[in-house]
């Protein structure tokens, strides 16, 4: 893990009885739906114009109200909140979406005095003994936070991360419940499945509660980037670690929009961005394997007096497994992207079933769009006030992922539009997420070779 220093929010007691929390999300429940209520029948004495503009305000009041109760309860429901500011953008109003992303890292710290006797329990007295733990939180987040810590016998630093109590117990009451509390607050169409939706999102979440998973699978990127300089992967320690508790070794690092990381010259801030690029290539094209949760805090940097600045790399939990089948037409939609090949584009995407088979033609010269947009940074012939003098990509000058999603929006009013594969929306979420942080970073790169590269080796 590693330090952070973000301003510190006040801790809040945690609500872990079923009595509480099934309260809070039935007055939640209630409240989204006299809210709903009321502005029905306000807006039936408004102009379309008047309506319209109201419609706006509504769903981002309705969201906010959501996301402040869905931070302080923790847990599930704030879990199923920050994914619908993912899977949403395919069926959510923007101005939802907007409010939800807040979510992401805006969290309350839950207070030590809940933990440190859960904390005690896990680990036994004896293990608990050897450390010294700063009862201030490094970090907090919706299914559990992080302690900075010292093991009394070496002072080596470790962090603790630590399951919030009893929130494996609640996963599926609490889907159920945020499921209903969603359609009240008319926040989805009434088209959308719904529960298809849920049911990924609960096999997500009980994805990232097992630590037991995280650990092995910190292990494996471990070993996987073993050697390479540009990444620091933190170590584990097994003897601290439960199915709730993992420890691992505190790695240094500053978060990339920190002013020192901010003040690197543009050649050191475009090695991490190309570092970060290439990770993400060789997690998907050859591990098959991505840590699907782009989250500032988990990509820290390690700025080094040598000029060889390193991407801390954190919290596995998100990490998933990409099929044969998937990869090959995935790779089919890239490739056709790259070399304008709108045929094997459109095979790639009907073979994942991200389109239908006998759509119509201007369905799939959309998509085709799209898909081309989406690989601008790579292509042979990007946007020329978006390059250097010597042809490089310049990131930050770049609003490409809020013009993919517009496309995206777009795509989705027609009837032909379908909820995309679960695999797709978790892999566009760690793609978008590279794709803004090179911005944060205003990387300047070319890289239609390293993609192409890839590319190649995939196609071998």
């Amino acid at each position: 893990m590693a330090d952070d220093d973000g301003r510190r929010k006040k801790p809040l007691k945690l609500k872990t009885r079923s009595f509480d929390r099934n309260f809070a999300m039935a007055r939640m429940g209630l409240v989204a739906g006299t809210s709903m209520a009321g502005h029905t029948v306000s807006n039936l004495f408004r102009s379309k114009s008047s309506r319209e503009e109201r419609n706006r305000e509504f769903y981002r009041e309705q969201a906010a109200y959501l996301a402040d109760e869905l931070g302080r309860l923790k847990g599930s429901v704030m879990k199923v909140g920050q994914m619908l500011s993912v899977y949403g953008q395919y069926f959510m109003p923007p101005e939802a979406i907007e409010v939800l992303r807040s979510l992401q890292d805006d969290s309350p710290p839950v207070a030590w005095e809940d933990l440190q006797p859960v904390l005690k329990e896990r680990l036994g007295p004896e293990r608990l003994a050897e450390l010294d733990i700063n009862p201030e939180p490094l970090a907090a987040a919706s299914l559990g936070q992080v302690h900075r810590a010292v093991r009394k016998s070496d002072g080596l630093e470790l962090c603790v991360k630590i399951q919030y109590p009893q929130l494996a117990d609640a996963i599926d009451s609490d889907i159920r419940t945020m499921t209903h509390i969603v359609r009240l607050s008319r926040l989805a169409p009434k088209g959308i499945d719904l529960s298809a939706v849920m049911e990924e999102v609960r096999e997500m979440i009980y994805r990232e509660v097992d630590y037991v998973r995280e650990l092995k699978m910190t292990q494996e990127y471990c070993k996987r980037l073993e050697g390479d300089d540009r990444f620091v992967v933190p170590r584990v320690f097994p003897e601290y670690s439960t199915s709730q508790v993992l420890v691992t070794s505190f790695e240094s690092a500053l978060h990339v929009q920190s002013d020192t990381v901010q003040a690197l010259s543009q050649d050191r801030r475009n090695q991490l961005g190309y570092a970060a690029l290439d990770l993400f290539f060789n997690e998907f094209f050859n591990w098959a394997l991505v840590q699907t949760d782009p989250h500032f805090g988990n990509y820290k940097v390690r700025v080094n007096e040598n000029g060889r600045d390193q991407l801390v790399l954190l919290d596995f939990g998100a990490t998933r497994e990409f099929a044969p089948r998937f990869l090959g037409a995935y790779t089919d939609i890239v490739r056709g992207a790259l070399i304008r090949d709108v045929d094997m584009l459109i095979e790639g995407a009907v073979g994942i079933q991200l389109l239908r088979e006998h759509s119509p033609d201007h369905v799939f010269e959309a998509f085709a769009q799209v898909g081309m947009l989406m690989i601008e940074p790579f292509a042979e012939d990007p946007p020329d006030e978006l390059l250097t003098d010597d042809g490089a990509y310049c990131w930050g000058d770049s609003d490409l992922p809020w013009r993919v999603s517009r496309a995206v929006s777009r795509a989705a009013i027609s009837r032909w539009f379908r909820l995309p594969p679960r695999e797709i929306v978790f892999l566009h979420r760690r793609m978008g997420g590279v794709f803004v942080l090179l911005a944060v970073l205003n990387a300047q790169l070319k890289a239609r070779s390293l993609l192409a590269g890839y590319i190649e080796q995939a196609a071998d």
